[in-house]
């Protein structure tokens, strides 16, 4: 599963909003150039395969959200979302996945000077969700019991 990011110029600002499956690892493919406009970015980032932990893939997944980042700020971007990256048919633990997405993208808004204003986690089910609560949790030292869906 790869991340898109999309901006929509329109009289109330700018707004990512799109997400989807994707093909190909350079980018996007070439039916989503021909398709965009001229106000639209869209650019993508494979997260890894998951094989059992120690062949590099949560440093593989960090950086495809970083990178996601980094392009979303060059491209002065005030909002961007993402799925979870690697967790369907890449199968990467929900849970792990979850903890690496919300550490890399707090991590990049902290350290760098940017445009974005807005991430959104667009998750596949209940599952998914209160994973990401979870490690949102987690990553910012709240209790779990605290937090609520």
């Amino acid at each position: 599963m790869r991340s898109i990011v999309r901006r929509s110029c329109n009289p109330g600002g700018v707004q990512a909003d799109y997400i989807k499956a994707g093909k190909t690892a350079n980018g996007s493919s070439g039916d989503d150039r021909r398709r965009q406009s001229e106000s639209e970015v869209r650019d993508s980032y494979v997260g890894p395969i998951w094989h059992d932990g120690r062949k590099g893939e949560p440093e593989l997944l960090a950086s495809a959200y970083r990178d996601s980042l980094k392009l979303a700020a060059e491209k002065g971007l005030r909002s961007i979302s993402f799925p979870s990256i690697s967790t369907g048919a890449y199968g990467y633990p929900v849970a792990e996945a979850a903890e690496i997405a919300i550490r890399s993208v707090s991590s990049f808004l902290k350290k760098e000077s940017i445009s974005i204003r807005e991430v959104v986690f667009v998750l596949f089910d209940t599952a998914t969700l209160e994973e990401y609560v979870y490690a949102l949790g987690k990553v910012a030292g709240i209790a779990h019991e605290a937090l609520s869906l």
